[in-house]
């Protein structure tokens, strides 16, 4: 099979955000090269941020993304605030992080019961698989519910939250609106163990990963809404330093620039995070994670389905702590004035670390915007995944094949459209 032409396509990949497309060549049983090719045009939101005011871009970059905006809010606050020297008070500081905790739950959820687990029990979309596993899907769907009400009463509304501004919100809930959303998050909870629980039953394909894994880090918590970086290969910086660590270069098949970390390719979300943070879940986030096998680390991306997971039940915990001991701000928002200079900022988008990096002047404008989201920081290492899953399984007909492929790019639950909805397969072997 391998000493004859073969030409793979698929004219839509379901259950991914964004457009693109994947070439394989293979040269006599050797894949010689697997190319995922965003030819989503650039958004040039970078582009058109250069004249706005510095209290702009959260809301502006919140509209890069309809699954993430709270990650793209958030990185940009820190940006902004650390040029501007604002400090969050620690009640204000709680509510952005509880903010967040929402969005992964909500993010997380979505891709875990619509978008993976079909692959796992081999349906073509979560309409079918409601039709036989209805408790499950429900259960889906009432998780994301949980994180969307987090989303609407404290962001204003679940996609798109407009009650982020920099220092803080424009208004901020009481105690008893948040302890009134506590008990749909406990329902959530139980659900939340039940999915680890289940996907810990599917059979996952052997990889082994080798990248290198950026992550967030911070001393006393799992890292979500700020942090310094930290690799797999023991080097850390902070979020001023990440450009002289990561630089992006253009490649010809992609109009994403793809990171390269000191010079190699790299791997950020979920199997990052948990693989350098892990010790620092929630002692119930951390019994469930070895519950369902997980170790110390996960390098086998098929298994991050496992990793969300336990992220989903971290995040509930962590959300439940924060609400139980919230106390009402004294203040929506810290105020400051902008100063000329760069600020810089990181969180951990649900889908891995997101970069922001703003200069702006004396009057508050914004003169350069540099955003490195985690799909394209990922691309790289997706390619690399792609090649040694094609190059292990030549043995496979073309439909089996190409199903693979496809399972292996939804591993990650990229978000094409943030680095630049189907994915075009063409595998040419000669």
């Amino acid at each position: 099979m391998s000493h004859r032409s073969r030409q793979l396509r698929v004219s839509s990949l379901a259950r991914v955000e964004g457009e693109g497309a994947l070439r394989v060549v293979i040269e006599d049983g050797r894949v010689e090269r697997a190319e995922l090719n965003i030819y989503e045009p650039p958004r040039f939101f970078e582009a058109f941020l250069r004249g706005r005011a510095y209290t702009e871009p959260p809301d502006i970059t919140a509209r890069i993304c309809g699954i993430c905006p709270v990650a793209y809010q958030t990185s940009a606050c820190n940006a902004l605030e650390q040029v501007c020297e604002i400090e969050l008070d620690v009640s204000l500081a709680a509510l952005r992080r509880l903010l967040y905790c929402g969005e992964w739950i909500s993010s997380h959820t979505l891709h875990i019961h619509l978008l993976h687990i079909p692959d796992f029990l081999g349906y073509p979309d979560a309409i079918t698989l409601a039709s036989d596993h209805r408790e499950l899907v429900e259960h889906g769907l009432a998780l994301k519910k949980a994180g969307n009400g987090l989303l609407e009463l404290i962001g204003g509304r679940p996609i798109h939250p407009i009650n982020v501004r920099v220092g803080g919100f424009y208004s901020v809930p009481t105690r008893a609106q948040l302890v009134s959303i506590a008990e749909p998050l406990r329902r959530a909870q139980e659900y939340a163990i039940e999915t680890a629980q289940f996907v810990a039953g599917f059979e996952f394909p052997d990889l082994e990963l080798d990248h290198d894994f950026l992550a967030a880090t911070a001393p006393n918590h799992y890292a979500i809404e700020n942090g310094s970086v930290r690799s797999s290969t023991g080097s850390s910086f902070t979020a001023a330093e990440f450009g002289d660590h990561v630089t992006e270069e253009q490649v010809p098949h992609s109009t994403a620039l793809q990171a390269r970390l000191d010079g190699r390719r790299y791997l950020t979300g979920p199997l990052a995070r948990y693989s350098l943070n892990g010790a620092q879940l929630s002692p119930l986030a951390r019994q469930v994670a070895a519950a369902v096998g997980l170790g110390s680390q996960c390098r086998n991306p098929f298994r991050s389905i496992l990793v969300r997971a336990v992220e989903v039940v971290y995040a509930i915990d962590e959300a439940l702590r924060l609400i139980d001991e919230y106390e009402d701000p004294a203040r929506p928002a810290v105020t400051g004035a902008p100063r000329a200079g760069c600020g810089y900022g990181v969180s951990e988008a649900p889908r891995g670390l997101l970069y922001h990096r703003y200069q702006i002047d004396d009057a508050g404008v914004v003169r350069a915007a540099t955003i490195v989201p985690p799909t394209s920081q990922n691309q790289a290492a997706i390619e690399d995944d792609l090649r040694r899953v094609v190059e292990n399984n030549l043995h496979l007909d073309d439909s089996t094949l190409t199903g693979l492929c496809e399972r292996t790019i939804r591993n990650y639950d990229p978000c094409i459209s943030c680095s630049a909805h189907f994915l075009e397969l063409e595998l040419v072997r000669r």
